[in-house]
């Protein structure tokens, strides 16, 4: 391959990394890489990178192969000035240019094997050219001429274009329409630098590259090739049938300076080709001229997701909306002018587009692509970056174009890297601040940089409305006028549509608190006074995540002032004010707010107010509306206060609710409703106070008019009411009487509430009259009321006696005879008595109540008593006359020891107490026998229960469940004799109780690593999964719980260190019936404990060619720099050191042997714990895999050794076998070689092979059986000759003359060197003088001898 020299004008290419690995690194890091690059070259001398002479031969052998190139760097080197410069039609995006010279020279290059063995050196500028296309074609690779050109052609060389760089990379491009040379100058000039052109110099870094004080080292990875079985080689790679080669390896071990002087071409990212997808999905035509996405052979498909079709001359989009899958687009450098981008709405999967180097105008077409996170356009005409907005743009690549102006920014919700370097709009002052407004806090980097603290307190200085009007194209201005200048743009925006006669003053937002009122300013002023009616202005609220994002309208947000949530938090509110005129509705104008703030969390009082009429017996409410700032709602401290005239106000017992009922003690005074809010976390907000006006009295009345006493002849009856209406005065009263005939009531007396009842008043009805009057005179509504009929005097009993049996528990029934009147329903109440004698009630003991009924059933208690009866008669119509006594004539006898009735009562569920109740008659009751009992069934024998014997009550333990309960009562009389004993069945099964916790604490000391432990005591039936939860409480008592921590135990971990830990349970039955949450104590604060490793685990497979790595788990404070060693154990204990890695990549030399890996935990102060290992189990070997097997050249009479390359363990004897085929290789199926083709023959069985005659001008195909020590193999591999045999050089020997018959000859002789054709022949005469004479027309094989040849020698040739 040739190797040309850098020209000092070319612009180098450098490939990005992979979407994946774009944004793994700040760009930061990356600038900071490239600056350490760029000042280290600069201080190194320049070096000639490459001698003049070129490795031609080897370019020649490969004109056909591409090359590809992972990630490389590119610097060019001050030899490059030594070169002469070669005129091309067209340049690329690679800097390449037409092959063909007429003069170079060529030198013998080492491999990529034998570059990778030596100290690389620097690669040239070309060289990491090449390595930046991953195809680069024959024609697209400069020659070098030696002839050296004056200084003078350094102005034919074009400008560099610039570069955009992403993630870890930088990446150059140039392009070129017109005719270029590239110069070489001596080291030792210094190239000239002008407006016109200069020589700039570039420094790439890359992920694999490591920084020195002079150079750094470029990496270039091959693509493996695809995995085929068997795989298959033609002469180069088994495993691959495509004919390109990689020959980045060949270029990675160069050296380049850097100078200062290369910033130039820094602003241009291009793709990297994704080698490891598949040709289904990848699309390469770099540099193929191609003109249309529709032309024949281009093969667009639906399934393409990789497209590069950088370097072309397409010009429109036509036919891209069949990739519906991509995700990669290269535009690169074609001749696109925009617009047009319409067709790529169809392309929804697309996440990287690039357009840079083209000739684009506008991108106002482009569509609005949902997953696009990576866009270039730099090196084009754009004057503005108005676009459809992109919901998921990252990176926006805009340098070198012609954008002076921000009007038209699209919306661009989670952009990150914003690059506008050399465009006319870095003349604007604070650029930076007005990017950092527009985007919002998603901007991370502003033309490959960190944004600027400045720029970014400079930002928050402008008002919110700011964004928007740099969108419409206003004039970005410092932040002290901005408000003013923001406002008047806006306005002139408005002004054509206000309503007749009025100017806007006024539009703004209060800066909005969680939770809190933010109010919003619409003022709006008449230029002249005038009878017109108000105006009228409606509001409505909008929220958005940016100020240039799409608002959403709040549901009932219609008001002056709005609430901003919790979830508005970090929004922007918006409020649409429409003015409203007469009827007619005016276009509506807007303000937008500042980001949402989270609330204080101090709650305060808005309004006020109290709502009521202040009359006496009215209830006024103290309604408060409150701000609650971030707090959580809660119920405010309400209290009422009086104020009397001239006087402090005093609180009101008792009024401590937000409702307050007016009582008389208010009347002539002002009322005050304090309210202080309360968060539910406890936060106390300021009170505020409500004064009202004085309370007035309520009108004179009066209510629940009755009339008190017996309306019975004789008894004095007392009317009564409850005033109402401030302080009573001298209130009138009238008692009158009925009149039987009319009905009428007439007038009895005056004056007075009470009233004496007479004879005339007798079957009679009175009416009492009410005349409620105040202390001021005032008279109210008076209220009446009608008694009952009065009654005449109440009846009496004779002749009474009490009838039955004097035994305990027999019925006794009492009679006489009632005058005055029919007895109605008379009342008896029964007594016990020692003595026979009666003395009114003294000596009585009461056994009942009295009641109607006149039967009464002995009780026990009266055995040896006199049995007394009360007897009260009474009328049908409730009248009682006077009670009478009687006694029996002898004292109650007793019965048996029995029971007359026995029950149980209580909760049947456990924990309850059931009690039992029984009914004992025969005397005086001794000590009678309890016995409790449970049954599986109901009609079981039982189960006695000890614990209980003797007692009435039972609490139900867990045993019980699901079980019946009994109770047996034997009775016992106090003289010892037993009755018959009797049982009581529950009526149901017991229930399990309610789940609940009688103790719960933790267990465990408070050591960072240690496990600690729930010791609890459930309750409540069978226990259940009940719930556990873990919380972590900090010094100032705040609480949080702690994530994933739900079972009984929980390890302490070094988030828990300095902190209080508590757990709660709430129990949980076998059921799922939950209890009541428990909290624990603390336990802490937690300490740090020894640096220990907990568990350490091997991550991998045991297998030759797997990785290991490892998970350790540390605990022991805060974690430092853990060290670990990875060693191979041998025999007899000796261990071998491998390496301190993160991770172990096994070789064949593990096979066999295990692998020990000793982790010493340490904490971040320095102290080490012990250390832990593990061992794994023995390594086993790979599957045995041929993965190279090549053929070389193959010659008649030649011995072919072919290169083979093995991995599996320690390989075997393996199985060869040659084949030769005359048949064009690409027409045979290679599965099966041996039946593949009638023409294929087998030729050896041997490892090496020496082509014969026979194999002159056929193919060789080796297949190999990879064979491992142990006699497993592998999948076999086939590799083919890249050529025919080719054959040996024609040779003759053993050339001799025989004699055919007399004076007639004949010439033999030995050919080889594959199949003779046409030899030549000639027949010589030596004279005796040994003059040798080519005998003229011999020149066939015999010669018939003539006269001439006598007396000589003939000689054959």
């Amino acid at each position: 391959m040739e190797d040309p020299e850098a020209q000092p004008g070319e612009d180098l290419v450098v490939k990005p990394l992979k979407l994946e690995n774009q944004f793994a690194q700040s760009p930061a890091e990356s600038v900071k890489k490239v600056a350490k690059s760029g000042k280290s070259s600069e201080a190194a001398e320049s070096k000639v990178s490459t001698p003049v002479n070129s490795t031609r031969k080897k370019s020649d052998a490969r004109n056909g192969s591409e090359l590809s190139s992972g990630f490389a760097r590119s610097t060019v080197s001050s030899s490059s000035r030594a070169s002469n410069s070669v005129a091309v039609s067209r340049r690329n995006s690679t800097g390449g240019v037409p092959e063909k010279s007429s003069a170079s020279s060529a030198r013998p290059q080492n491999n990529s094997s034998t570059v990778a063995g030596k100290k690389p050196s620097t690669p040239s500028a070309t060289e990491s050219v090449r390595r930046s296309l991953p195809e680069l074609r024959r024609s697209s690779l400069p020659s070098v001429a030696t002839k050296p050109t004056s200084r003078a052609n350094l102005s034919e060389t074009r400008k560099s274009v610039p570069v955009s760089v992403v993630g870890r990379s930088l990446s150059t491009s140039t392009a070129s329409d017109t005719s270029i040379q590239r110069t070489v100058r001596k080291s030792t000039v210094k190239p000239a630098l002008s407006a016109s052109s200069s020589l700039k110099k570039t420094a790439s870094s890359s992920l694999d590259s490591t920084a020195s004080s002079t150079s750094r080292k470029t990496i270039s990875k091959v693509s493996s090739p695809s995995t085929r079985s068997p795989t298959v080689s033609r002469g180069f790679r088994a495993g691959s049938l495509s004919l390109s080669l990689d020959r980045s390896s060949n270029l990675s071990g160069r050296k380049k300076t850097v100078s200062s002087e290369s910033t130039d071409s820094r602003f241009i990212v291009l793709p990297q080709v994704e080698i490891k997808a598949g040709d289904d999905v990848r699309l390469d035509l770099r540099g193929h001229r191609v003109r249309s996405l529709n032309a024949s052979g281009l093969n667009l498909s639906p399934n393409l997701e990789f497209v590069y079709l950088r370097d072309n001359l397409l010009s429109t989009l036509e036919g891209v909306e069949i990739l519906t899958r991509v995700k990669v687009l290269d535009l690169s450098f074609n001749d696109f002018k925009g617009p047009g981008f319409e067709p790529l709405e169809n392309c929804r999967a697309l996440q990287q587009l690039y357009l840079a180097g083209n000739q684009i105008t506008s991108l106002a077409s482009l569509p609005q692509l949902p997953n696009l996170e990576f866009l270039s356009v730099a090196q084009n005409k754009l004057k503005s970056l108005a676009m459809a907005s992109q919901p998921r743009l990252q990176v926006l690549a805009a340098s070198k174009n012609r954008i002076s102006t921000l009007k038209g920014f699209p919306y661009l919700p989670v952009l990150e890297h914003l690059r506008v370097e050399e465009n006319p709009i870095l003349k604007m002052p604070h650029l930076e601040a007005a990017s950092i407004l527009l985007v919002g806090p998603t901007l991370k980097k502003f033309n490959d940089r960190d944004l600027s603290r400045d720029e970014l307190a400079l930002a928050k200085r402008y008002p919110p409305q700011t964004a928007l009007c740099i969108r419409d194209g206003w004039e970005f201005c410092r932040p002290e006028q901005a408000a003013d200048s923001t406002f008047r743009c806006l306005f002139d925006q408005w002004k054509d549509h206000f309503p007749p006669g009025y100017l806007l003053k006024e539009a703004s937002i209060d800066k909005p608190f969680e939770e809190d009122a933010c109010r919003c300013h619409f003022v709006f002023v008449q230029e002249s006074i005038s009878s017109d009616p108000d105006i009228i202005l409606k509001y409505k609220w909008f929220l958005g995540e940016r100020t240039l994002s799409n608002f959403t309208a709040i549901a009932d947000a219609n008001g002056e002032v709005y609430w901003p949530k919790h979830e508005d938090i970090d929004k922007i509110l918006k409020v649409e004010c429409t003015p409203v005129l007469g009827q007619t509705e005016y276009p509506p104008i807007f303000a937008i707010s500042s980001p949402v703030a989270r609330g204080n969390g101090i709650p305060k009082v808005v309004n006020l107010e109290v709502h009521g009429e202040l009359v006496e017996g009215n209830v006024i409410k103290g309604h408060a509306k409150v701000a609650w700032c971030g707090g959580t709602s809660g119920k405010g401290v309400a209290s009422w206060l009086r104020r009397r005239w001239n006087s402090s106000p005093v609180v009101i017992a008792g009024a401590e609710d937000e409702e307050y009922g007016l009582t008389i003690d208010d009347i002539d005074s002002s009322l005050v409703f304090m309210y202080t809010p309360v968060t539910e976390e406890g936060a106390k907000g300021e009170p505020q106070y409500k004064y009202t006006d004085f309370v007035r009295a309520a009108p004179p009345s009066v209510s629940n008019v009755r009339i008190i006493g017996d309306v019975v002849e004789g008894n004095v009856i007392r009317g009564v009411g409850n005033y109402f209406g401030g302080r009573e005065g001298p209130s009138k009263f009238e008692w009158l009487r009925e009149n039987k005939e009319t009905g009428d009531f007439l007038l009895v007396t005056s004056g007075t509430s009470e009233y004496t009842l007479t004879k005339e008043d007798v079957g009679r009805r009175l009416a009492f009259i009410y005349i409620p009057i105040n202390f001021e005179g005032q008279e109210g509504e008076s209220l009446s009321i009608v008694s009952g009929t009065v009654r005449q005097a109440p009846p009496k009993v004779t002749n009474v006696k009490i009838i039955g049996d004097l035994r305990e528990n027999s019925k006794v029934t009492v009679t006489g005879t009632v005058t005055g009147g029919t007895e109605g329903s008379s009342r008896v109440q029964w007594f016990k008595t020692k003595s026979l004698t009666l003395n009114g009630e003294n000596d009585l003991e009461a056994m009942s109540t009295s009641k109607v009924a006149k039967a009464f059933r002995i009780p026990l208690g009266a055995v040896g008593y006199y049995i007394v009866a009360k007897y009260t008669p009474m009328t049908p119509d409730g009248e009682s006359g006077e009670a009478v006594y009687v006694i029996t004539e002898r004292s109650v006898e007793t019965l048996p020891p029995s029971l007359n009735f026995l029950s149980i009562t209580g909760d049947y569920t456990e924990g309850g107490i059931l009690t039992a109740s029984y009914g004992y008659i025969g005397g005086h009751e001794g000590k009678s026998i309890y016995n409790w009992y449970l049954h599986e069934v109901e009609n079981d024998t039982g189960t006695l229960i000890h614990e209980v014997s003797g007692l009435l009550q039972y609490r139900v333990t867990k045993d019980a469940i699901g079980k019946f309960i009994s109770f047996q009562c034997t009775p016992v009389r106090d003289d010892g004799i037993v009755g018959e004993p009797r049982t009581c069945l529950g009526q149901e099964r017991v229930r399990p109780g309610s789940p609940r916790l009688l103790a719960l604490q933790i267990v465990g000391d408070a050591v960072e690593g240690t496990i600690l432990s729930v010791d609890k005591r459930y309750w409540g039936g069978e226990e259940g999964s009940s719930v556990f939860r873990w919380f972590r409480t900090s010094s100032d008592g705040s609480q949080c719980e702690i994530r994933d921590a739900s079972g009984s135990s929980y390890m302490l971990s070094i988030d828990d260190i300095g902190f209080f830990i508590s757990v709660s349970c709430e129990p949980v039955r076998s059921d799922w019936a939950r209890g009541p949450i428990v909290l624990s104590e603390q336990i802490g604060p937690i300490v740090a404990g020894p640096p220990t490793c907990q568990s350490l685990e091997f991550l991998g497979s045991m297998m030759e060619g797997q990785r290991l790595s490892f998970i350790a788990s540390y605990t022991g404070g805060e974690k430092g720099d853990c060290f670990h060693e990875w060693f191979r154990l041998k025999n007899k204990g000796v261990k071998e050191k491998l390496s301190t890695d993160e991770f172990l990549d096994l070789t064949l030399d593990d096979v066999g042997r295990s692998i020990e890996l000793v982790y010493t935990p340490i904490r971040k102060d320095g102290v080490k714990g012990n250390p832990r290992s593990i061992i794994s189990y023995e390594i086993s070997p790979a599957d045995p895999v041929g993965l190279d097997l090549v053929i070389p050249d193959c010659h008649e009479n030649q011995e072919a050794i072919p290169q083979k390359k093995y991995c599996g363990g320690q390989e075997g004897v393996g199985s060869y076998t040659w084949y030769r085929t005359r048949t064009n290789p690409n027409e045979l199926a290679w599965t099966d070689i041996s039946s593949s083709s009638e023409d294929v023959e087998m030729c050896a069985q041997t490892f090496s092979y020496t082509p014969s005659l026979e194999d002159v001008g056929a193919y060789l195909a080796l297949r190999w059986l990879p064979t491992r020590v142990d006699g497993r193999s592998g999948k076999p591999v086939v590799a083919i000759s890249i050529s025919p045999v080719l054959p040996a050089p024609p040779v003759v020997s053993s050339v001799r003359v025989e004699k055919l018959a007399s004076g007639i000859y004949s010439g033999e002789g030995e050919y080889s060197g594959g199949y003779e054709g046409s030899s030549l022949f000639s027949w010589y005469r030596e004279t005796n003088d040994g003059t040798i004479i080519l005998i003229n027309g011999a020149n066939s094989k015999t010669y018939e001898v003539t006269d001439a040849d006598y007396n000589s020698r003939l000689l054959f040739g």
